[in-house]
């Protein structure tokens, strides 16, 4: 009987590519970097265009000139900058998140619904970020020299509050989720629920090719809202019962390890690493952005230099951040291959998001980009997993893929 080899199993299965796929690729992934950066930099012009026309001092000025309080005042200011700059960064948007996805082949929503959706958004996170906003602002008034440890708690208190919110009032809004039908695919997931203490009583398939033709599926909530969730793209590209048991058994790894706690608290470091250094950038960045007739930090009219640091910070911490990630798809990886046992499941889902990211990146590149380990890395943990557990593996078994939503 011949000996199993792992390398040579994954040489097999990133092969299913063609040259032409593969450097398309490669293409879409490194342009992506470049997205990053080019995003970063037009953030900061458009916030440094706020800055130097001096629109929001004037309002400023004016509002007050009426007699409105701070709060009232910070809410009115701040409420114009997020709607001035949504609106100057609306044709960046177009490209990298609408026209650059079609031209890949990663998308093949209409212009009128992706902007229908983005506007959507905005009138749902406005409010929400307004809020968020206005709330820094009281605690840098009234406690100025640690404003920025009580900032950071309210961030991550909002975070927990937005994943028990988003998939019960937010997802619905922009998906059809339908309960997934009887059949093997609802068995197979409510089994693997059942047996690693996942709620299996909210299982649906979505209408994720409206958007997108990526293939995912994710397990998020908390406090009785958790659910499963497949993109209908999974069975639209094929996907058989083993790849339903490693992707679903790799989103459960998330919600068994607690990656949403972990990440909550990881977002609360971070929020007070950079609000502490805001606190100590402020001056000199007003100073070097021309920030005339702001009056310092507790003043709402001078938003714009606090993000254009957050901006600068984000994008030289990306490493780090995107390394974080990156740890725990890893360890999502290895949830599935312990519970769901289903290594080539695993691989052949893995090879079908090759297109938008490309498998095999150089060690620089990955550590300062992925988010996700690299596809060929983590084919090849599968195959090494499945020559040390070959009693373990079970056959594959093709299943009819069940009923999409529209």
């Amino acid at each position: 009987m011949a000996t199993f080899d792992p390398a040579a199993a994954t040489a097999t299965y990133l092969s299913k590519l063609s040259p032409e796929a593969n450097d398309r690729a490669v293409a879409y992934t490194q342009g992506g970097h470049w997205v990053l950066l080019w995003t970063a930099v037009i953030s900061l012009a458009i916030y440094l265009l706020l800055v130097r026309s001096g629109v929001l001092v004037r309002l400023r000025d004016r509002l007050e000139a009426r007699g409105f309080g701070p709060l009232r005042v910070s809410a009115l200011v701040l409420g114009a900058a997020f709607v001035v700059e949504t609106l100057l960064n609306l044709p960046w948007s177009v490209y990298a998140d609408w026209a650059r996805e079609r031209s890949y082949g990663l998308s093949s929503q209409s212009f009128a619904g992706w902007l229908g959706e983005s506007v959507l958004a905005s009138v749902i996170g406005l409010p929400v970020t307004l809020a968020l906003a206005v709330g820094i602002y009281a605690l840098i008034r009234r406690a100025p020299k640690t404003w920025w440890l009580w900032s950071a708690g309210l961030i991550a208190a909002g975070s927990v509050v937005m994943m028990v919110v988003a998939p019960v009032f937010i997802a619905p809004l922009f998906n059809q989720y339908e309960p997934a039908p009887p059949g093997p695919v609802r068995d197979a997931v409510v089994v693997l629920a059942k047996a690693n203490g996942v709620p299996s009583d909210r299982i649906f398939i979505y209408n994720g090719s409206r958007q997108s033709n990526r293939y995912t599926a994710n397990v998020a909530g908390l406090f009785g809202s958790t659910r499963i969730a497949m993109s209908d793209v999974m069975f639209a590209k094929g996907a058989d019962l083993a790849e339903v048991r490693a992707v679903v058994g790799h989103e459960m790894g998330h919600y068994v390890l607690n990656h949403g706690w972990r990440n909550a608290i990881v977002l609360s470091i971070l929020a007070v690493l950079a609000l502490f250094a805001v606190d100590r950038l402020f001056a000199p960045a007003a100073r070097w952005l021309g920030a005339g007739g702001v009056r310092g930090l507790a003043d709402p009219a001078g938003y714009p230099v606090i993000v254009a640091i957050v901006v600068g910070l984000g994008l030289i911490s990306t490493p780090v951040t995107a390394s974080l990630t990156r740890i725990g798809e890893a360890e999502a990886d290895r949830f599935s291959l312990e519970r769901a046992n289903e290594p080539d499941g695993l691989a052949r889902a893995l090879v079908k998001t090759i297109e938008y990211r490309a498998a095999s990146p150089g060690p620089i590149e990955e550590v300062l980009f992925y988010d996700h380990p690299s596809v060929g890395s983590r084919v090849r943990r599968a195959m090494d997993w499945k020559a040390a557990h070959p009693a373990d593996v079970v056959p594959v078994k093709v299943v009819p893929p069940p009923a999409r939503p529209s």
